[in-house]
């Protein structure tokens, strides 16, 4: 594959003038399918990383429903610190457990170590490999290669609110949606700087500005004090309805999208949808020059685990983004040239109309890898 970073799912971080030969990575495998993804995305780095001649160190947390259920650890309280002293990244697999319905263990770990680290950029690339797998007639690789930025600590996920007269007739439940001055700028301005350094032209921001008066007019405001200082790049605005349409209309207009917390949450998952779902969705939770992390957002699937059958092209993606966080570029684009060669010559999972299990999936990758 090309290491044009317009063809490649850079995680933006922007260019390492001298690339880390150690990497240290810390791994959270999780719940359901993210047990059985993570040990093959590792495989695929550790192929990688041993064909670019780079030293991987891995050190993996058993923190998720099981260890939950057993002694109630969830995200201990001094783990932010040491993710940011002793590791440069973080491969979290998915997390969910149908015996944990209320799923702490997995807002408690995800979210905190989101808030926590400050990961204010989600980073989600929709690039198409294969023509065969989008649902949209006559739409190439070329129509469909953009990202979505989608602000990562604020909006209606930072969970405040409350009910009143929970159980009753007359219920009340207030989600309360946190725009600050600070968390829209950085965003917005990341969109830009992440524009510019791929080489991209146009930036589209989203909101609903017509009817959220109050938050979403600090969007709009932002938007056009920031793009001011960018004349060289495209700014546009989508209200989040128009934006979802026109992305099913017609993909190949948009290179950057950078939306709020919800919107970007659902916008990304239709970009997934566009490249063949979500079994090839990787995700960054990025604070620039710090520890990041790196995950699939296919879900735990607990109807799937056990049988062999996930997909781990997502989690091996995730690496690629982890990688590219690393500076190690070269190593990047032999993961993503390898899962383009598995779905060119349909050696694939099941999802993807191909016959291969999650370990004979996993050992495919690492086994291209080496070979590329």
């Amino acid at each position: 594959m090309s290491d044009n970073p317009q063809r490649s799912m850079n995680a933006g971080r922007g260019p390492i003038e001298v690339p880390r030969s150690r990497g240290r990575v810390a791994v959270i495998p999780g719940d359901g399918i993210g047990k059985e993804v993570i040990p093959e995305a590792l495989k695929v780095m550790r192929a990688a990383a041993g064909a670019g001649g780079r030293e991987l160190f891995i050190k993996e947390f058993d923190w998720g429903a099981d260890r939950y259920l057993r002694d109630g650890t969830t995200l201990p309280a001094d783990a932010p610190d040491m993710f940011r002293r002793e590791f440069d990244a973080i491969l979290l697999g998915a997390l969910g457990d149908p015996r944990t319905p209320e799923n702490r263990h997995g807002a408690d770990i995800l979210m905190g170590l989101r808030f926590k680290l400050d990961l204010y950029v989600n980073l989600r690339p929709c690039v198409l490999f294969d023509r065969r797998l989008t649902p949209l007639n006559e739409r190439t690789e070329e129509d469909i290669h953009f990202v979505v930025l989608r602000e990562n600590t604020e909006g209606l996920y930072v969970g405040m609110g409350g009910f009143f007269k929970k159980g009753t007739a007359d219920e009340i439940a207030i989600q309360e949606d946190v725009n600050t001055r600070k968390g829209v700028e950085r965003i917005i301005r990341y969109a830009f700087e992440y524009a510019r350094r791929q080489g991209f032209t146009r930036v589209c921001m989203s909101d609903k500005s017509n009817a959220l008066a109050f938050g979403h007019d600090l969007w709009q405001r932002v938007f056009a004090e920031v793009q001011s200082e960018y004349s060289a790049i495209e700014a546009r605005h989508l209200y989040i309805d128009n934006l979802l349409m026109q992305m099913l209309r017609d993909p190949s207009q948009f290179q950057v999208i950078v939306t709020c917390n919800l919107f970007g949450d659902i916008a990304s998952d239709l970009g997934a949808g566009l490249i063949g779902g979500l079994g090839l969705a990787p995700s960054g939770n990025i604070h620039p020059g710090s520890v990041s992390l790196f995950e699939p957002v296919h879900g735990s699937a607990p109807d799937l685990a056990g049988k062999n059958l996930a997909n781990p092209m997502g989690a091996a993606l995730a690496s690629a983004m982890l990688f590219d966080s690393l500076g190690w570029t070269s190593e990047a684009r032999m993961i993503e040239s390898a899962v383009r060669a598995a779905i060119r010559e349909g050696k694939t999972t099941r999802d993807l109309g191909g016959s291969l299990g999650t370990l004979e999936m996993g050992e495919w990758l690492a086994n291209r890898v080496v070979k590329a």
